[in-house]
């Protein structure tokens, strides 16, 4: 189902870790590497503030929704191929994207960026599980793991800035290729080749496409809504298209013989709570972190050189807890417990943002709140991925893999459009009202921090409930 790879002993093992976590980080860092450069490239190429999120969501966008089929055609004619095939895509796109000159250009790059890293990305967590099946060992893993998911985001916003203030913002892209060759000669020398089951097992190329369309129509849907032109007939079809895109996927899943996503594994109660707070954590956690990119230079008005090192404490608290301190406690009190302290602290960190004022101060407003997140993030998102993964069935794995990702990036996608969506929106109308700009801005942010507040909110609720039955 996914590919081996070479090597079965400790060391075989930890070589294949170090592999599948060094291509997660290529790709996660893409995702975020060039928000601080947002405010460049929207002057550059001439995008308006909602359709700037659309750099990021055509990214996240075809990942969210290319990551089932991704892993079924895995299954279908061999892990290695749609893993190297994936790496190749990422690659030549992201030199489109360095190359691109209008606004039109660099999000079709991204959107082939984003196809790219779902084949590439699909059988990952799977990998991961089959090499640690025993609790201590993958607790372990999945701290690795997730400080590769979660920091690698942070990490990607202070390498943006410093590629920005350097080189300009072309180079966050043109810096993949020579990683990405790299990437792709390693990756040949240590995954072994596997024989799929074949094609003549079906792939559900059709429901990839409702559910890819219906994604994408409902960020759209969102998106839109902050546009001049924009009005509720309009918003409410597009919103009847999205859910109606969305509901024949579903239909079409309980008939196809092949389905993409076998609705029987949402009947474990278990693995369907873990990634409905896996898409609220994700949401909350790459919109917090693409409107606070703006607040710090568009309010604090840091350069992008200094926002992007701005973000350290994040990546470093999340090092420290993800690799030490969580894979100890989660063994001790288990990954429920964790993920509830985790969410508790994202929460506070979020409360305590939401009032950061106008002439904010770094020490006092911005820093502390990245440490508390990032030992949140570091707490909560192995413990999630580890309770949605041992929700499923052995036979299931793969496919709870592609769900679990598919689960991340969909929230990824959602809280970045509802987030920038809604800053971009109670801006204007506090600037309808006379407020100064840099007031408007701050009102903006601080209303996304608030709502991503309620995204946590939810996902802890949740996740008490759960821990009751």
């Amino acid at each position: 189902m996914v590919a081996e790879v070479v090597g079965q002993g400790v060391a075989g093992r930890a070589k294949a870790l170090v592999v599948l976590c060094v291509m997660q980080l290529m790709i996660i860092l893409d995702g975020t590497v060039v928000t601080v450069a947002l405010p460049t490239i929207q002057r550059d190429l001439g995008f308006s503030q909602a359709g700037l999120a659309w750099v990021m969501n055509s990214y996240l966008i075809a990942f969210a929704g290319l990551l089932l089929l991704a892993g079924r055609i895995g299954d279908l004619i061999g892990s290695k191929r749609v893993f190297l095939a994936g790496l190749g895509l990422f690659t030549a796109a992201s030199l489109l994207c360095g190359l691109a000159n209008s606004a039109e250009d660099l999000i079709a790059g991204r959107f082939l960026q984003g196809v790219g890293g779902a084949l590439a990305s699909a059988v990952i967590l799977g990998m991961i599980v089959n090499l640690y099946p025993a609790p201590g060992e993958q607790a372990r893993a999945m701290g690795v793991y997730s400080f590769t998911a979660a920091s690698g985001a942070s990490i990607g916003l202070i390498l943006g800035g410093v590629i920005t203030q350097t080189i300009g913002w072309h180079w966050a892209f043109l810096i993949n290729v020579p990683i990405g060759l790299a990437a792709l000669a390693f990756a040949v020398r240590l995954l072994a080749r596997q024989t799929g089951l074949g094609l003549g097992k079906g792939a559900d190329v059709l429901g990839a496409i409702l559910v890819t369309a219906g994604l994408s129509a409902g960020i759209y849907t969102i998106v839109q809504t902050a546009e001049p032109t924009a009005s509720l007939p309009r918003t409410l079809v597009l919103a009847a298209v999205s859910v109606l895109l969305l509901a024949a996927f579903v239909l079409r899943q309980t008939r196809v013989a092949n389905p993409l996503l076998s609705l029987h594994i949402f009947r474990r109660r278990q693995l369907t709570v873990a990634n409905v707070v896996v898409v609220l954590l994700f949401a909350a956690g790459f919109g917090f972190q693409f409107t606070t990119a703006l607040y710090v230079q568009k309010v604090l008005g840091y350069d992008s050189l200094t926002t992007g090192l701005a973000f350290l404490p994040a990546p470093l608290m999340n090092a420290v807890m993800s690799l030490s301190i969580a894979p100890r406690l989660t063994v001790r009190f288990g990954p429920r417990t964790m993920l509830l302290a985790g969410l508790t602290a994202f929460l506070g960190a979020l409360l305590w943002i939401s009032q950061a004022p106008v002439d904010g101060s770094y020490v006092v407003n911005v820093a502390p709140v990245l440490a508390v997140m990032g030992a949140g993030i570091g707490l909560a998102i192995p413990a999630a991925i580890m309770l949605a993964m041992a929700g499923a069935d052995p036979a299931d794995a793969g496919l709870a893999s592609g769900l679990n990702n598919t689960a991340q990036q969909a929230g990824a996608a959602i809280g970045t459009a509802v987030l920038a969506t809604l800053a971009a929106s109670t801006t204007s109308d506090r600037l309808s009202q006379g407020a100064s700009d840099v007031s408007a801005l701050r009102d903006g942010y601080s209303a996304a921090w608030l709502t991503a507040a309620g995204f946590v909110l939810a996902a802890l609720v949740l996740a008490t409930l759960s821990r009751r039955e």
